[in-house]
């Protein structure tokens, strides 16, 4: 099985004119139109089973809204053969984080996405501290984007050394940092991350990271917390699978980022 574990879509009469926005903004051309439409359309081309859907929450009153529609969608694929399965979202200034994030998990949700830099938030303010402490008591997976944004690259809010803070003072249980522990910055990734309790994505890497720099996190992190993802529709299913399938990866290591490791961390969605 091969699980994608970051992935976005955007509702049909807002997609188009979102995916402009969004191109126009980080200097980005989209692989996708960003509908669960194309997003199915990719997989089935790619050979990708299970995309792990990740909204983001800009704003604290569009919490209920963003994650009913999560569990609309989950409900929607329960039995299909090549299923969406989205995670859930909060915004820290959510004026109850602990009923909000309780109301995700009684929704049969099994994580939650925060992006620092649409949120304006530093991760280790301690609004996400809070969060990512009740998140682990709940059982949810957090997964937090992590490095530059190309979107906002003069302002990291999510960096390793912001991360190894909140590590060393939350210890978050089952958080996942996107793009491979930090995107652009994986020099200090594999210096203070690689080896932590931790998860690291691979999206967006595809064609950004050198092999060099992939291989030597990979050795040191170990394969069993590394998870096959492409942060469609900004970088291609079936291209970020050719670059992983070309690096100098163990055969049953890859087999492991491909979705094992996915299937580990959340069973229940399979």
């Amino acid at each position: 099985m091969v699980v994608d574990f970051h992935t976005h879509i955007f509702p049909e009469k807002i997609a188009a004119k979102t995916i402009t926005y969004l191109e126009e903004k980080a200097h980005i051309k989209a692989f996708g139109d960003g509908t669960e439409e194309g997003l199915a359309r990719s997989m089935e081309a790619a050979g990708v089973d299970v995309s792990v859907v990740l909204p983001v929450v800009t704003r604290p009153e569009q919490f209920h809204t963003i994650n009913q529609f999560a569990a609309q969608l989950n409900e929607k694929y329960r039995h299909k053969q090549t299923r969406l399965w989205s995670f859930g979202g909060i915004h820290p200034d959510s004026a109850d984080y602990k009923g909000e994030l309780r109301t995700v998990k009684d929704l049969g949700l099994l994580g939650i996405k925060l992006h620092p830099d649409y949120q304006d938030t530093y991760f280790d303010d301690i609004r996400y501290m809070r969060i990512l402490d009740y998140a682990s008591e709940l059982g949810l997976v957090s997964v937090v984007h992590a490095g530059v944004d190309v979107g906002f690259p003069d302002n990291v809010r999510c960096d390793p050394r912001r991360i190894k803070r909140v590590l060393n003072e939350v210890a978050p249980k089952n958080l996942v940092l996107a793009h491979y522990g930090s995107f652009a910055m994986w020099g200090e990734v594999e210096e203070l991350l690689a080896g932590e309790d931790i998860w690291l994505d691979t999206a967006f890497t595809a064609g950004c990271i050198k092999e060099e720099d992939f291989l030597n996190i990979l050795k040191k992190h170990g394969a069993d917390r590394i998870l096959f993802a492409t942060d469609s529709p900004w970088s291609g299913q079936k291209e970020t699978l050719e670059f992983l399938g070309d690096l100098a990866i163990d055969k049953d290591d890859l087999n492991k980022i491909l979705g094992q490791n996915a299937q580990k961390l959340i069973g229940q969605a399979f």
